[in-house]
């Protein structure tokens, strides 16, 4: 059991610093392009900057899926490396659909991906609506 919870909780850190550091480099992007964001049609500006955000941050999320997959697959849960990315995915978006399912001498990482999944979902939603937020106050605010 406490192998299971080290292995879990070294994952579940390294995805959140992983995840994180790709908000700080959308940060640092979106502060670079500020004016560009506020200036013209903010409909456009919105949709291209949105699309660039949420595509970003769902590259990030699908590397922790696959973190957690090569942990999977290097521990021996699964015999084929898709087995082991399809159970990363359908855990850590809190799926479960029960066709595959970790051994009883693992099985704790199950709980641990889904909760690590609904952590970082929940940063990333938060961060979208912040910076949906602060678009639109700036957008308002030129005008």
């Amino acid at each position: 059991m406490l192998t299971q919870l080290l292995v879990g909780s070294i994952l579940i850190c390294a995805s959140i610093v992983l995840m994180v550091g790709f908000i700080s480099v959308a940060i640092a992007s979106l502060t670079r392009i500020g004016a560009w964001l506020v200036a013209g049609n903010p409909i456009v500006r919105t949709m291209i900057s949105l699309s660039g955000v949420v595509l970003w941050l769902l590259a990030a999320l699908t590397v922790v899926v696959w973190i957690w997959a090569g942990a999977f697959y290097i521990l021996g849960l699964f015999e084929t490396f898709e087995e082991s990315l399809y159970l990363a995915a359908v855990a850590f978006t809190t799926l479960g659909f029960g066709d595959v399912v970790i051994g009883q001498e693992w099985r704790l990482l199950s709980g641990l991906i889904a909760a690590n999944g609904l952590i970082l979902f929940s940063l990333v939603t938060a961060f979208l609506i912040e910076f949906l937020s602060q678009l639109r106050s700036a957008q308002n605010g030129k005008g």
